[in-house]
């Protein structure tokens, strides 16, 4: 890269994981007058970028703005899956957050934001309310202690979740048993009486999935958001799942 004006494509960083073969790569977009876009591949398939994150940012302003005005100053929130902390920095813009959790499985991306090397990295680390903490957001959900090691009565008012596809497509199979009856309800009874699950979801509503939302849950909407695509020249569109626990009795 000599200068800004011939800046075209940069890897970032590259690394093998468990996983798959991760990169964080940043280049020039030409649809966008020369705009700088940061992307992230899982082996060959594209995992997110950051010319699309509307979706991600409504995830936590939709979940949010429910609760937010019942509770002041003291919301607990955890957020499954870093990516490049379009939805962590949304949670961080609510005054009343008090704490968040960030899960995420892959210590590369992690990484990436405590370098400085994507766009939020330095915003997220620097909030003294926010933890990046490395580990495997499903087993935690599904674990005996919860989100919380020792601590498996300790509840929180908000839980987003964007890792998978969609609750059908996952980046592991073995992610699948989470979007199941028994797996929301799990999660249902990590969440205090009113507080709210959000997932992001590539693909259009599933009318079976909100069903097992409002079975696990007591209540559930699917929310479309949708934002301008430069490479189709018009709209795409994501979903934001919204889940508010009637009891917090789940288990």
């Amino acid at each position: 890269m000599a200068n800004d004006m011939t800046f075209e494509f940069e890897e970032l960083d590259y690394q093998t994981t468990p996983f798959g073969d991760i990169s964080l790569r940043r280049r020039s977009e030409p649809r966008l007058e020369g705009a700088i876009v940061h992307e992230v591949k899982l082996g060959d398939e594209f995992l997110m970028s950051s010319l699309f994150t509307e979706a991600e940012t409504q995830l936590a302003r939709l979940a949010l703005a429910t609760i937010a005005d019942r509770r002041e100053h003291s919301l607990d929130v955890i957020v499954g899956g870093l990516g490049l902390g379009y939805t962590a920095a949304a949670v961080l813009e609510e005054p009343s957050v008090r704490s968040l959790a960030v899960i995420e499985v892959m210590q590369p991306v992690i990484d990436w934001h405590r370098r400085g090397l994507v766009p939020l990295g330095k915003q997220l680390c620097a909030d003294l309310r926010c933890a990046l903490l490395r580990g495997d957001f499903f087993a935690l959900a599904m674990s005996d202690d919860g989100f919380f090691a020792g601590e498996p009565s300790r509840k929180v008012d908000v839980v987003l979740l964007d890792i998978d596809h969609s609750p059908s497509h996952w980046l592991n199979p073995g992610n699948s048993a989470f979007y199941s009856a028994p797996g929301l309800q799990r999660l249902a009874g990590r969440l205090k009486p009113g507080g709210v699950f959000g997932l992001w979801s590539d693909d259009p509503p599933d009318t079976d999935f909100t069903r097992l939302l409002e079975s696990a849950f007591g209540c559930c909407a699917a929310h479309i958001v949708t934002f301008p695509n430069p490479y189709t020249g018009g709209e795409s569109s994501n979903t934001v799942y919204l889940a508010r626990n009637a009891t917090g009795s789940g288990g």
